[in-house]
């Protein structure tokens, strides 16, 4: 039964798909999975707070209003130097309102990278091999309601044993002068010994409202290695739904470093590793600097499957004024994975005497041969060692921003990229001081 129907949105959504409206891109392959998608949807509706992954983090703000499904400019002029990270050297690949813009973009990668509008590639091999494989496997109806309805989105394919000179950045802008929905559709395949860093920063670029839904399915296969940011700086009038689904092969290294700062109003992010063989590792990394009545929600399943495998998760809260953080992490490490090493840590500091953090880190264990901990703490910003800094000199300002750094060190240090590591630590200075001055 549906247990959510009141929203605007989905009064609209429903008669959009039923009425046979925007079709394009409805033909097979994808029309039988675009209706099976969309039934699921259905079923369930928008999720809500009753729902025990949602507790924390109520939709309705974003759901009861009407948006624009398409956008009305297509090949408007957009300004992504809030996206530029000084030094560093990329492919530059722009998506506007979930398009992707090849006009804007750099069309030409290197030798054996592929980068197409996903729309484009439908019928080719790996689309149908691995489109839907993973993501829809979840119950998660945001990503149903992707499947049934994208219309944009990047598909990028490395093939074995090639490895990237320099950085991807995906820069994704928000850009409309009304309220826009937006419902973005990636698939990234590394193949056999494929290494690449991928840089995704979400922007926007204009007055409107947006509500962004976006689903990533990555495919690492054996031994493939892949760095990859989120970099979160869009404004007070965006709103995030993120769902990444990873699948990894043996001997393939996935690392996530995923950052929210000051603006974006409502941020949800689900980064799901599933490790589907042996000797496979990943890494997840987090930081969320709220502010005002901002809310960021991370949740994170790593999921064990087979022997020798290790993962390692850590996430940092930093939350001002009245904003709100949840985390929300789950290991699982099944019957098969032993010789497991699994570790996750979630910490929080509260700067805003009216802020609030929600934490719930969790491990479900069915194999005896393994290695696994985790964590949480939660404090206060530290009075004694701030007085400690101003006591020699150090201004308020500086001090602040000093011990937040060492907060947020243990994280930030695991960057694989300096040059990133740098523009983080700036935007983290940034959205103190302007919450603070």
């Amino acid at each position: 039964m549906i247990t959510q129907v009141s929203s605007s949105l989905y009064h609209q959504l429903v008669t959009v798909f039923e009425d046979g409206l925007a079709t394009k891109g409805r033909e097979e392959p994808l029309a039988t999975l675009r209706k099976e998608a969309f039934n699921r949807f259905k079923e369930t509706g928008f999720p809500t707070s009753k729902m025990e992954d949602w507790k924390y983090t109520n939709l309705q703000s974003v759901i009861n209003k009407q948006y624009l499904l398409h956008d009305n400019i297509p090949g408007k002029s957009v300004n992504i130097d809030k996206a530029l990270i000084k030094g560093l050297d990329t492919y530059q690949l722009v998506l506007v309102n979930g398009r992707y813009r090849e006009d804007l973009s750099d069309t030409i990668v290197e030798k054996g990278v592929y980068v197409k509008a996903i729309e484009k590639v439908v019928s080719t091999d790996l689309f149908v091999k691995h489109f839907g494989q993973y993501a829809d496997k979840t119950d998660n109806p945001l990503v149903a309601l992707n499947t049934a309805l994208f219309e944009g989105g990047l598909y990028i394919h490395i093939e074995k044993n090639i490895v990237l000179s320099k950085s991807i950045q995906i820069i994704h802008v928000a850009s409309t002068s009304e309220s826009i929905f937006n419902q973005t559709r990636n698939l990234f395949v590394l193949e056999a010994n494929a290494e690449a860093e991928i840089v995704e920063s979400f922007i926007t670029d204009d007055a409107g409202e947006s509500l962004n839904n976006t689903v990533s399915e990555l495919v690492l296969e054996e031994n493939a290695h892949l760095q990859h940011y989120y970099l979160q700086i869009g404004d007070s009038k965006a709103s995030y739904l993120n769902h990444t689904e990873v699948q990894q092969a043996k001997h393939s290294l996935y690392n996530n470093y995923n950052c929210s700062f000051p603006g974006a109003s409502f941020v949800r992010n689900n980064i799901h590793v599933r490790l589907n063989d042996s000797a496979v590792e990943s890494h997840l990394y987090g930081i969320a600097l709220t502010a005002q009545d901002q809310l960021v929600d991370n949740h994170t399943i790593v999921d064990h499957r087979m022997p020798h495998c290790e993962s390692y998760e850590w996430y940092k809260n930093i939350t001002q004024d009245t904003s709100t953080a949840v985390f929300n992490g789950k290991i699982f490490v099944r019957q098969d994975a032993q010789k497991t090493n699994a570790f996750q840590q979630n910490n929080n500091m509260l700067i805003g005497e009216k802020s609030t953090v929600y934490t719930k880190p969790q491990l479900e264990i069915f194999a005896d041969d393994v290695k696994c901990s985790h964590g949480c703490t939660m404090g206060q910003f530290d009075d004694d060692a701030l007085f400690y800094l101003r006591a020699r000199g150090i201004s308020e300002e500086s001090a602040r921003i000093l011990l937040v750094h060492a907060f947020a060190f243990d994280v930030t240090e695991k960057f694989n990229n300096e040059l990133v590591k740098g523009y983080v630590e700036r935007l983290i200075e940034q959205g103190l001081i302007v919450e603070n001055s």
